[in-house]
């Protein structure tokens, strides 16, 4: 009863449309930031390494490396600042998350590209 009372809550809160990603994804994450009276959409691209959570507390991971230096951000999947998150590449893993990436640096933190063949 009461689990059900806080579904019918949250579900307000929910996106009308989920993110189709996976972890390994190359993304682009578009986030809408406000400096003063001024909107703008900036963009974060990197490797999802991880995914969590259920329903409302869902997030995910991002790490990309900027001037030799990893940078990880973690994204609310239902955050209302997150426009629209692009999948630019879809790596192959055998894990639910990628914290090995972070011991790793150059060509040792690229990962096997899925390949899609053509449907006949």
């Amino acid at each position: 009863m009461v689990s059900s009372l806080i579904a019918k809550v949250e579900e307000k809160h929910l996106r009308k449309e989920p993110l189709e990603f996976s972890v390994g994804d190359t993304v682009d994450v578009h986030v809408r930031i406000i400096e003063g009276a001024r909107q703008r959409i900036q963009i974060f691209n990197g490797v999802v390494i991880a995914r969590r959570g259920k329903g409302t507390n869902e997030s995910f991971i991002v790490r990309r490396i900027v001037n030799n230096e990893g940078v990880e951000r973690i994204f609310p999947v239902n955050s209302p600042s997150i426009v629209k998150v692009e999948v630019k590449r879809s790596g192959v893993t055998r894990r639910a998350k990628l914290y090995f990436l972070r011991e790793r640096s150059g060509k040792a933190t690229r990962l096997r590209e899925k390949w899609v063949g053509k449907k006949k």
